[in-house]
C-alpha cells in the first residue's frame, strides 16, 4: 500500500548511489547476493536476542536491495536479476520471524509459524499473478521498472520492514504484533486473488 510512495521518497539518493555503483566493477546480481548474506546475519542475531543488531542487519539488507535495483536499471535490467531479487527477498522474510520463534519459542512459536503461513499467501498470490500477467503482457503503470508484474495490497515491502523494526524495538510484543500483521497479510492475499481472478477471467483476444 505504501511501496508506491516510499519509492518516490528514496528515487534519488539510490539513483545517485546507483550511478556511483555503475563506475565499479560490481554486479548488480553481487549486490543482491551480498544483501542477502548480510540478512543471513539476522538469524544469529535474533537467537541470541540481540534484537539491536539483528536491526542493523535487517536495515543493510534492504539497502542492499535498492541498490542491486539502481545498477540494475542503469546496466539494463536481466530476468534472471529478477528473479534472484525475488526469491532472496522472500527468504529473508520469513527468516525474520523465524528467528523470533527460536529466540522464544513458548511466546512466538504459534504467532510466528501464523505470519510466515500469511506471508506464503502474499507471496504465491504475488508471484502466480505476475507469470499469468507476463504471460498476458499486462503492464503496470506504477511499477514500471520491475522486472515481473508488481500486484498491490495491503502489506508490501513497504510495511513489512515497518513490522520487522517493530519486532526489534519491541521483541516482547512480537506474538502481538505476528498475528495483527499476519491478519492483515490475509486481508492482502483475499484481495489479490479476488483482484487476480477478475483481471484473468476474461480470455485474451
Amino acid at each position: 500500500m505504501l511501496d508506491r510512495y516510499a519509492i518516490k521518497l528514496i528515487k534519488a539518493p539510490v539513483n545517485g548511489i546507483g550511478l556511483l555503483l555503475d563506475k565499479t566493477p560490481f554486479t548488480a546480481n553481487q549486490i543482491t547476493v551480498t544483501g542477502f548474506g548480510i540478512g543471513l546475519l539476522t538469524l544469529p542475531a535474533l537467537i541470541c536476542q540481540q534484537y539491536w543488531l539483528a536491526l542493523c542487519f535487517i536495515i543493510l539488507n534492504r539497502i542492499f536491495d535498492g541498490l542491486d535495483g539502481a545498477l540494475a536499471r542503469r546496466r539494463g535490467i536481466t530476468d534472471c536479476g529478477g528473479f534472484l531479487d525475488i526469491t532472496l527477498d522472500f527468504l529473508f522474510y520469513s527468516l525474520v520471524p523465524f528467528g523470533f520463534i527460536l529466540a522464544d519459542p513458548t511466546q512466538n512459536a504459534v504467532a510466528g509459524a501464523f505470519l510466515i503461513f500469511a506471508f506464503v499467501g502474499t507471496g504465491s498470490s504475488f508471484l502466480a499473478f505476475a507469470i499469468m500477467a507476463g504471460k498476458r503482457n499486462i503492464d503496470n503503470p506504477v511499477y514500471q521498472h520491475k522486472s515481473l508484474f508488481y500486484l498491490g495490497g495491503l502489506t508490501e515491502g513497504t510495511e513489512t520492514i515497518a513490522c520487522f523494526v517493530l519486532f526489534c524495538l519491541l521483541p516482547e510484543h512480537f506474538a502481538l504484533i505476528a498475528w495483527i500483521f499476519g491478519t492483515l497479510c490475509w486481508v492482502t492475499t483475499a484481495t489479490r486473488i479476488w483482484a487476480g481472478y477478475q483481471t484473468l477471467k476474461t480470455p485474451v483476444g
